[in-house]
């Protein structure tokens, strides 16, 4: 989450830039809210929701009450966040963190419901905005190369030394389990095309870089698993 609010705060400075003024109060002043704004859910959000939300629920008359609970706490964390400077996602995000240890099994179901309907509307957003032909010029392939090459080590070196104490074998396959960028980068890319701080090659780029980073990562992981019986062993170990 901290990756990602830094990430957004870099767009804001450039996006700034671009437009010719940058108002450094302004940023830093988001900067400290939109932290702000993440550790005080991330910290406290669970607690909150193990608190209020059985009152809540006892208090409505709902077939589905703590369901539509957690998608009104989605929403509201969503535009919260959009208003302390991050992207909504990232309040998606705390949300679901604030409900992990809380919510049902039948609220999980419904929920991914709900993904599966969205994600197709989300990607078919990115893909329209994608642009083929700018993987034509030598330069733009240079570009994404060096971008992906960043983008895995950068999340693999980071990750895997700050789980180090867990052991070097486990070090690596949190560092491979972390090299994904997914759908926030391709959302932080939006963002910039929207704002014309980015253009539509640098747009391909970074939408490649977020595909191509999950869809590396799984074999990956198996080889760093290595065989199901080895796997089995560190599940009972660690469980």
């Amino acid at each position: 989450v901290v990756d990602d609010v830094l990430g957004l705060i870099v767009l804001a400075l450039v996006s700034g830039m671009a437009k010719g003024t940058v108002n450094y109060l302004g940023i830093a002043l988001t900067a400290g809210l939109a932290l702000g704004f993440t550790f005080f859910v991330a910290r406290f959000g669970t607690h909150t929701v193990r608190r209020v939300m059985p009152r809540m629920q006892a208090g409505l008359r709902l077939a589905e009450s703590e369901f539509a609970l957690a998608m009104t706490l989605l929403f509201a964390l969503s535009l919260l966040a959009v208003y302390a400077g991050v992207a909504a996602i990232v309040g998606a995000f705390l949300a679901g963190m604030a409900l992990s240890e809380t919510a049902k099994a039948r609220v999980t179901h419904l929920t991914g419901g709900v993904t599966e309907l969205l994600a197709p509307f989300f990607l078919v957003g990115i893909g329209l905005h994608f642009d083929l032909s700018a993987f034509t010029g030598a330069g733009t392939l240079a570009l994404a190369g060096l971008l992906l090459v960043a983008a895995i080590l950068s999340k693999f070196v980071a990750c895997a030394a700050g789980a180090l104490r867990m052991g070097r074998t486990d070090a690596i396959r949190v560092g491979i389990g972390m090299v994904p960028r997914g759908e926030v980068g391709m959302v932080v890319a939006q963002i910039g095309l929207n704002l014309g701080v980015i253009g539509h090659s640098i747009y391909a780029t970074i939408v490649f870089m977020s595909v191509a980073t999950t869809l590396i990562a799984p074999p990956l992981l198996k080889l760093a698993f290595g065989s199901p019986t080895e796997m089995e062993t560190d599940i009972v170990r660690l469980g």
